[in-house]
């Protein structure tokens, strides 16, 4: 069989279901205001919640630094690990007020390390059925048997607890990416100790953005992580920069640096990102203000889109999902936007479950109350048309 007589007849499909992805180009800087397909829009579709991608004074610092190179050269246990990696990671857990952290290139490559490194052929992982497509895929390539309960459902968290084989660790989002709610850890907690259990919490929407000072759903919550709890945050979303981190116990570091293929076997960072990513910690430490804009921002939001009668997903989060339904409709009004002006994608299965295709709605604390207003005012104008 020729690959194109595999791909072809599926790849149609897709089209035929509004399913086809394309590649958006975006020939400006990311921010609050995009050029994307030759058209100058308000962009809702950014992970950027601090506004610190288009930050002046990070760009400024990393090209005044003469020992920031744009390459690390090699794996970090050759010769890639650079002060500005070790600085980073020191930074980071005093932040985070953990024993160790560990950088990686990716999220992705973090949610796969710390199940492929720590979880053994016997034992089981516990995955919430809505968790981020890396940490699934990170479960694939370990060795341990996966299984799932519903979304945020604790009686069948527990009742897969209490079924586990070998060791047992729960993973969740803090913050989940397509639905913007947040896990219960209180309820995740206490199941953790009563069964012994070990924890991975992805803190990728939630760092930055959480908590009186921004350090996630922890703090959110007013919990404390314990030695057996791993933590992973990007650097790419409220940082506005590249790279990741796993937040976690001496032991558990020590683990992922002598066993994580996902860490021992790629290129590091490069030494510009890590310390691009120093002085967006600073920021992200002196963000109180912003942080209380965005909220004020999403608060806001919500109580307008209410009035008008639009299914929003319970989310207090920058992550405001709109359900539409069908992909047609989600497609067809994130077109609607795009001529009015607007950056909203459809997100269709598979990424979210048939039935639920949606407007992905994000927030930036460079957002104005304005732009919120003229977005609402084109939601408005579309609601009408909604089948």
């Amino acid at each position: 069989m020729r690959l194109r007589d595999r791909f072809e007849p599926l790849l149609q499909q897709r089209k035929q279901a509004e399913l086809f992805r394309r590649v958006p180009l975006v020939t400006s800087p990311i921010g609050t205001r995009i050029q994307l397909n030759g058209k100058t829009l308000v962009n809702f579709a950014a992970n950027d919640y601090l506004g610190l991608s288009e930050d002046p004074d990070i760009r400024r610092q990393v090209c005044a630094a003469d020992d920031a190179t744009f390459g690390s050269g090699a794996a970090h246990l050759i010769s890639g690990h650079h002060l500005h990696h070790h600085l980073l990671e020191d930074e980071l857990s005093d932040w985070l007020g953990v024993e160790r952290v560990l950088l990686f290139s990716t999220g992705y490559m973090a949610n796969m390390a710390v199940q492929q490194a720590l979880m053994q052929r016997g034992d089981t992982l516990i995955h919430d059925k809505l968790n981020h497509a890396s940490l699934l895929d990170g479960a694939r390539l370990s060795e341990a048997e996966l299984k799932r309960y519903p979304h945020r459902n604790m009686a069948m968290l527990e009742k897969r607890l209490r079924a586990a084989e070998g060791q047992a660790m729960i993973v969740t989002d803090g913050v989940f990416s397509m639905d913007g709610d947040m896990a219960p850890l209180p309820d995740i907690l206490e199941l953790k100790e009563k069964h012994d259990a070990w924890l991975l919490v992805d803190e990728a929407h939630a760092f930055g953005v959480l908590g009186e000072h921004g350090r996630g759903s922890f703090e959110h919550f007013g919990l404390q992580a314990d030695d057996d709890t791993l933590r992973v945050g990007t650097l790419g979303k409220a940082f506005g920069v590249f790279g990741a981190f796993v937040a976690g116990s001496q032991i558990a570091i020590d683990a992922l640096i002598n066993l994580a293929r996902p860490w021992i076997y790629t290129t590091a960072l490069p030494p510009a990102n890590a310390l691009a990513a120093r002085i967006a910690l600073k920021k992200v430490q002196q963000a109180d203000a912003a942080r209380a804009h965005l909220r004020a921002l999403i608060q806001h939001f919500r109580a307008e889109a209410e009035s008008l009668g639009l299914t929003l997903w319970e989310s207090e989060t920058p992550i405001q999902p709109l359900i539409l339904g069908d992909a047609a409709t989600a497609v067809a009004w994130s077109r609607a936007l795009f001529e009015q002006g607007f950056h909203v994608p459809a997100i269709r299965p598979p990424t979210v479950p048939k039935g639920s295709a949606r407007l992905r709605i994000t927030f930036s604390a460079c957002h104005t109350l304005e732009d919120v207003a003229r977005l609402l005012e084109a939601l408005a104008a579309l609601y009408p048309c909604k089948s």
